[in-house]
């Protein structure tokens, strides 16, 4: 946000100097094209007022009614007059012309004041000499006046050109200026106002109840905004998942309290009644095979209880010091007998063990821990009927004082639209799954103070990530929780 204003604020301010500086210089230009012309007109008026003075004072010779003392004063004075001229011009030239011009004046001015001091013959002669030398310097300024006319018509037209250029210029400068002002504010406020309006959107689509909604492609500040808010959407995500949880394990525990009241004991009749049937001798095979399904389907429904009862009031963990490497070996010695098939079985699981032998022990329930991994060991199993690979890996995290297994197989894998159901109670795709197990999976890893998540590709497999902290057993066992080592 700060980067943005100061670089609002460096154009902004650029634009003006910019603007400022072009104008003062459009100015100048003008000024100094105009003084030019004006000095050009000048000149102009100099030389034709210098041509008129000639004309008179030839005239006054010619007739001979002059007054000589008049005549040498319009002499003296058109010298004065051709020095006036060489303040305005600067090119070698026209001073080679204008010095040639100058003694040719005092040339004049020496015969006027000849003929004005002779007698006789000698005066008429003079005045002639005079006279010529008048209509040759008439002649040059009239070349001089006719030549420089036209350069100074055309100069003028130029400047005139580029002072209506220059207004056009500044007009649109003065007109555009403003706009080009408007359109950059325009702009600066719109990325203000626009992470603002996603902000507000944001917290909109929260409330009204999308916790899944998350704020991108926001920098700076706003980035750091936007993140906190996805995080405070992730937490209360987390946060309603949690409390429906805890809802389904009221409902659970409500549940499985009344049908271990109402069901279970006229349960466990009917299993006997029918096992007793089953050895009456007088019974048929036919109908003993009927009644050991039906054995087996009321055995399945007391798992069932037994899997609810445990979820909705699970035992206390009895914390001990264990070996997690441990466990995970007792555990595959129980679930998986496949890998023990010969080799040439295309069918056979291949078991790939990559264990920390460094691993700290951990204090745990081992009896639930070796729940966990015995039912992601059949899970993994079933999901590869055809054969395939089951990783297991252990590690410790020193930097998170905390010891992860990974459990992977190469089976048929889950639907991404199935990911966030599969901890959920009562949730399976098994035709015969209660599905609790990875809902009591979860809730011990839970208890544990770990967590567990899961990815998958629908065809290549799934691997289940559990991280356990490495703890030591409180001094209050009463609470049932693991104390942390710092």
């Amino acid at each position: 946000m700060k980067k943005k204003i100061l670089i609002g604020l460096t154009v902004f301010s650029l634009i003006f100097f910019v603007l400022t500086l072009y104008i003062i210089v459009i100015i100048e230009t003008t000024t100094s094209e105009l003084s030019n012309l004006i000095k050009l007109h000048q000149v102009e008026i100099l030389r034709e007022h210098l041509l008129i003075n000639v004309v008179r004072t030839q005239s006054d010779l010619e007739s001979g009614k002059g007054n000589y003392v008049l005549i040498l004063t319009d002499t003296n004075n058109l010298g004065g007059e051709i020095e006036k001229c060489f303040d305005c011009h600067h090119t070698q030239n026209i001073k080679n012309r204008l010095s040639n011009l100058k003694n040719r004046f005092q040339e004049y001015e020496e015969t006027v004041r000849r003929v004005s001091s002779a007698k006789g013959n000698v005066k008429g002669f003079y005045k002639e000499d005079a006279i010529a030398i008048g209509h040759s310097l008439i002649k040059e300024l009239n070349e001089m006046i006719t030549m420089t006319s036209s350069s100074l018509t055309e100069k003028t037209k130029l400047a005139m050109g580029k002072i209506e250029d220059t207004k056009i210029m500044l007009f649109v400068i003065l007109t555009s200026g403003p706009l080009l002002v408007t359109v950059l504010s325009l702009v600066f406020i719109k990325s203000f106002t626009g992470p603002f309006n996603i902000l507000l959107n944001a917290t909109r689509r929260l409330k009204s109840g999308d916790l899944d909604y998350r704020i991108e492609r926001l920098k700076d500040e706003f980035g750091e905004v936007a993140k906190s808010f996805n995080e405070m959407a992730d937490s209360l995500k987390e946060q309603m998942l949690n409390m429906q949880r805890t809802e389904q394990l009221r409902v659970c525990g409500e549940l499985a309290t009344g049908l271990a009241h109402e069901i279970k004991n006229p349960l466990a009749g009917i299993k006997v009644s029918m096992e007793v049937l089953r050895e009456d001798s007088s019974i048929s095979e036919e109908n003993r095979d009927v009644l050991l399904k039906a054995i087996k389907e009321v055995r399945r429904i007391e798992l069932l209880l037994k899997e609810l009862l445990n979820f909705a009031r699970p035992p206390k963990p009895q914390f001990t010091p264990t070996n997690i490497n441990n466990i995970i070996d007792i555990s595959l010695t129980f679930s998986i007998s496949i890998p023990h098939l010969s080799p040439d079985d295309s069918k056979a699981i291949k078991v790939l063990r990559d264990f920390d032998n460094n691993l700290p022990m951990i204090m745990a329930d081992q009896m639930q821990l070796q729940q966990i991994f015995l039912n992601l060991l059949l899970n993994a199993v079933d999901a590869m009927p055809n054969g395939g690979t089951l990783a297991i890996k252990t590690s410790h995290d020193l930097a998170k004082n905390s010891i992860q297994v990974e459990i992977a197989d190469t089976g048929k894998g889950i639907r991404k639209e199935m990911m966030d159901q599969i901890f959920q109670p009562f949730f399976t795709t098994k035709p015969k799954g209660t599905g609790m197990g990875l809902a009591i999976t979860k809730r011990i890893v839970e208890e544990h103070g770990g967590n567990i998540n899961v990815k998958s590709t629908l065809g290549e497999g799934t691997a289940f990530r559990i991280v356990l902290p490495v703890t030591l057993l409180s001094h209050s066992r009463e609470s049932g929780n693991p104390e942390k080592i710092n």
